[in-house]
């Protein structure tokens, strides 16, 4: 990518967060049964909801997914916890009551996490004197839609 904004850090925010959803639950080693497997008839089966299909998302998606994970890393802990919140899909009430913070600041701090995660991704030097505020500003330039 040639400059990253905090729109395009979103979204690939939110497409990690889905791949982590499609990932297959992992397997304790060791643990087994020693029953036959239950085979169940036609009638067994009848009036029962069919299991959903499971799409196992791409290699792509996932190496993608790998690589995101590792931009919440600079963030402070509520930033981050802010950012995988929203990406995951939660409403601002369910945010804002997980962290303990009332909505207008806790946008502030997710957009403060999308543009330093853009800045970082830019390999751009952000000073840490600088505010949130400045922050934002500096990533306002550079996308005007935030």
């Amino acid at each position: 990518m040639s400059s990253w904004t905090p729109a395009l850090v979103e979204a690939r925010l939110s497409e990690a967060a889905f791949v982590l959803k499609r990932l297959p639950e992992p397997r304790l080693s060791g643990y087994f049964s020693t029953w036959p497997e239950v085979v169940q008839s036609f009638a067994d089966k009848v009036g029962q909801e069919p299991k959903p299909m499971r799409v196992l998302p791409s290699p792509a998606a996932i190496g993608r997914m790998e690589e995101t994970l590792t931009w919440t890393a600079g963030l402070a802990p509520i930033d981050g916890k802010i950012v995988w919140l929203r990406a995951y899909g939660y409403r601002w009430r369910e945010v804002c009551r997980t962290v303990g913070l009332q909505r207008a600041s806790a946008h502030h701090h997710w957009v403060y996490g999308l543009s330093l995660i853009a800045h970082k991704l830019n390999r751009r030097n952000i000073s840490q004197r600088l505010s949130m505020q400045q922050v934002i500003d500096l990533a306002r330039a550079d996308d005007p839609a935030l």
